[in-house]
């Protein structure tokens, strides 16, 4: 009866669904929107879908061939798609429909982007364009220098930043928990940050005008800012800076030398030797690599 009534709708087995998700705030609206786009678009063309189990794989295809029509790009669409299967897969897990209707729905076929990587001009430029706005510095300073993603840098926390022992605490994905070893120019642009830090009770390391925490959309828009400023034309996001920072050491043989990088992304590794270097010589090798 109680299985009946929760997912008497299928919103009500999406809003079921996300309660159950241990994801961060950012990845569960991501899916709440992929989810309600589907369920609109449902409804809009099929007013017999009220349950989960109405859904067949003939919709979903159709989905998919009508975000292409829109001009989704494959990236999109597959990424919705996994949003679709994520949710199935739950309410096959529950026991409230037998299989998956996305079983055999073939992937759409992504187009990989241009990753664009700054030269060594080029990121000194943007940190040149950011030296008299400390907070700004200091995080463009971590970018390029830690491997970590803008959702992370936002959810430091000030707890998380040991300036005596040069370590940064990072929470990841699924809770995951990381500790960076902190070059010298990255640490000096963090003192100063912090000394001119507003007083306030908000424990976030990055605040806003306002003393909140940042936002990754005001992260990305100050990386645009800086990129501007620096006189580059080509498209600058914050993953740039990370394809930057990995690049620039895998080059240098850091990521090669070190299975136990702090780099977030495990396919960027090529790990050589199984002995896991300790914080003292992964924060020299840092320092030998830096940008």
């Amino acid at each position: 009866m109680g299985t009946t009534t929760t997912h008497a709708t299928i919103m009500s087995s999406l809003n079921q669904f996300l309660s159950g998700l241990d994801k961060c705030p950012s990845t569960i609206k991501a899916y709440r929107t992929d989810m309600q786009q589907f369920i609109a678009w449902l409804h809009a063309h099929d007013i017999t879908v009220i349950c989960a189990h109405h859904v067949t794989n003939n919709h979903i295809n159709d989905y998919l061939r009508y975000l292409a029509d829109q001009g989704r790009t494959g990236t999109t669409c597959a990424r919705k798609l996994v949003s679709i299967h994520l949710f199935f897969t739950y309410l096959v897990s529950e026991g409230v429909i037998p299989s998956s209707p996305d079983a055999k729905v073939k992937k759409p076929p992504k187009k990989c982007k241009p990753k664009h990587v700054l030269r060594f001009d080029e990121f000194q430029r943007i940190l040149r364009a950011a030296r008299g706005h400390p907070r700004d510095f200091a995080l463009l300073q971590l970018l390029l220098h830690a491997g970590i993603r803008v959702s992370e840098v936002i959810s430091i926390h000030l707890s998380e930043l040991d300036l005596e022992h040069k370590m940064l605490t990072i929470h990841g994905k699924g809770g995951g928990e990381r500790m960076i070893p902190l070059e010298q120019k990255v640490l000096n642009a963090l003192q100063s940050y912090l000394e001119a830090r507003s007083m306030t009770d908000n424990q976030y390391l990055f605040l806003n005008y306002q003393g909140q925490g940042l936002s990754i959309g005001g992260v990305r828009k100050m990386v645009e800012k800086y990129a501007r400023c620096a006189g580059i034309p080509k498209k600058i996001t914050c993953h740039s800076l990370f394809y930057t920072c990995s690049t620039h050491s895998s080059v240098l043989g850091m990521i090669d030398f070190s299975p136990k990088t702090p780099f977030r992304n495990e396919r960027m590794r090529t790990p050589k030797k199984d002995m896991p270097l300790g914080k003292e010589e992964l924060q020299k090798l840092m320092e030998y690599t830096s940008l």
